[in-house]
């Protein structure tokens, strides 16, 4: 009698993996038919599946019937054209296929040994994206630099910090610990990603810094260079400076040549966010927003934000890649290999906090091959000019205002009526399910935030939208 064997067959997998595909797609065609923002209430989705898990397997059928009837109702659509909140997690068709392949292939790429495609086409990838993009050569693999994919901008985050406390220190701090005097530099608007990173590096919050902004919320460089000055003259070591290119919160871009000439001058490693703005040099008319960036120690995009690669995959270059992986490097005997120790490959899992790590390079090769730059500069540039429009309806109308200009694709407005007139039409907004819109405070004023970067937005959708925004904030007068 042969042995049992609950495994799915070739054949199964080959018959199922269609149906997964088909159900993709079909998603994809009516995701504008589902409320944006999922109205489900806690709760709602645990109180459907079962107390206990299955003791005998179910049939595939039974599984997609209850992604459908169960979990669908509780996702909020990401892949929304309809969806202008935060920045968006985008992805692409292209994107989905290469990330199927890396996850069939199974890849656990964290020595080049384990799998060297993993990690020489990472490497190919990111040095395509410093020639498309017109970011300093100092960057490339080439040179002393190159780059990585990290999960998100908060892991760039904290391994640029890791890095520049151990430069600081001459890696005193990976034997001893750190001795409260490494004080780290933000805005008022830097994510909050570098909060976490002071906190988890051991620098703690209370030596973290924040600089003042100006009328557009991009940092002071007069205020960094006096908070430097007054921490040194307290005894305390200033090592990290962290500038925006195009903040969260409201798009400012951090002016860099300023920022990069005191961190020069003072001896501090700067680090450089893009998020999803960084995304837009890749025409370019927009470069100016990176216009400095040759005196950064290191920089991070998000391709998962604006380049049609689903999460997670964020680019993340160093001017001195040695700093890097002195910081984070630990060889176990089980890790010794004669590739490593040839030190002529890179071992990517000296790069970034987690010892293993997937094959993610293939989405964003998939991605850049589909597109090519001239489709992602023609997206690009369609989100931004629709964007521009957005803003002008703002400023032709009579009831909202503009928080700030806007210099890409983030528009920050309000209607006039005040803070409580606005959260009750960004509330009334969501809960219609027609669109996602989310919210930030800006000169103390409650503000709303429609950000145009979602795949599949047109210009019908940014209109239906304000269409919408207007008739709500009517009935709200």
């Amino acid at each position: 009698m042969p042995e049992k064997n609950f495994h799915m067959t070739p054949d199964e997998f080959r018959k199922y993996g269609r149906e997964v595909v088909d159900w993709i797609a079909d998603y994809y065609e009516n995701v504008e038919k589902y409320p944006v923002l999922s109205q489900v209430k806690p709760g709602d989705i645990r109180a459907k599946l079962p107390g206990n898990p299955p003791e005998k397997g179910e049939s595939f059928e039974n599984i997609l019937k209850d992604m459908r009837d169960i979990i669908l109702p509780g996702v909020t659509h990401w892949q929304s054209p309809n969806f202008f909140a935060f920045f968006p997690a985008n992805a692409s068709f292209p994107a989905i296929l290469g990330e199927l392949l890396s996850a069939g292939l199974g890849v656990q790429g964290m020595l080049w040994l384990t799998s060297p495609a993993c990690t020489e086409l990472e490497t190919h990838v990111l040095d395509w994206l410093i020639d498309m993009m017109g970011l300093p050569e100092k960057f490339k693999s080439s040179s002393s630099g190159g780059g990585v994919i990290q999960d998100s901008a908060s892991g760039a985050a904290l391994c640029a910090m890791l890095a520049a406390r151990e430069r600081a220190t001459e890696y005193e701090s990976n034997k001893n610990g750190c001795d409260g005097r490494l004080v780290a530099y933000v805005s008022t608007q830097t994510h909050s990603s570098v909060e976490k990173a002071v906190k988890i590096a051991g620098i703690g919050s209370s030596n973290l810094r924040y600089v003042d902004v100006d009328e557009t919320f991009a940092m002071s460089p007069e205020d960094l260079a006096e908070q430097i000055k007054l921490d040194r003259y307290a005894g305390l070591v200033p090592f990290f400076v962290c500038a925006t290119v195009g903040t969260t919160s409201s798009n400012a871009m951090d002016p860099l040549p300023e920022i990069g000439e005191i961190c020069r001058d003072e001896g501090l490693w700067l680090h450089v966010d893009g998020a999803m703005s960084g995304s837009a040099a890749i025409c370019p008319e927009f470069r100016s927003i990176i216009k400095g960036l040759d005196l950064a120690d290191s920089y991070c995009f998000n391709p998962h934000n604006w380049v049609f690669t689903n999460y997670d995959c964020d680019c993340f270059y160093v001017a001195d890649r040695a700093v890097l992986i002195k910081t984070l490097s630990i060889l176990p005997e089980y890790l010794k290999n004669k590739a490593t120790e040839s030190g002529a490959v890179f071992d990517y899992r000296d790069w970034h906090v987690p010892l293993g790590r997937r094959f993610r390079s293939l989405k964003l090769w998939f991605v850049l091959r589909h597109y090519g730059v001239e489709g992602l500069r023609h997206h690009i540039r369609s989100h931004v000019e629709l964007a521009r429009q957005f803003a002008g309806w703002i400023n032709e109308s009579t009831g909202f205002e503009l928080a700030v200009q806007p210099p890409l694709n983030l528009v920050c407005f309000r209607h006039t009526g005040g803070d409580e007139f606005n959260k009750n039409l960004l509330e009334k907004l969501n809960k219609s399910g027609k669109v996602y819109l989310t919210h930030t405070v800006m000169d103390d004023k409650y503000t709303l935030r429609f950000c145009v970067a979602q795949t599949h937005t047109e210009e019908r959708h940014v209109k239906a939208a304000w269409e919408l925004i207007k008739k709500i904030a009517g009935e709200l007068e």
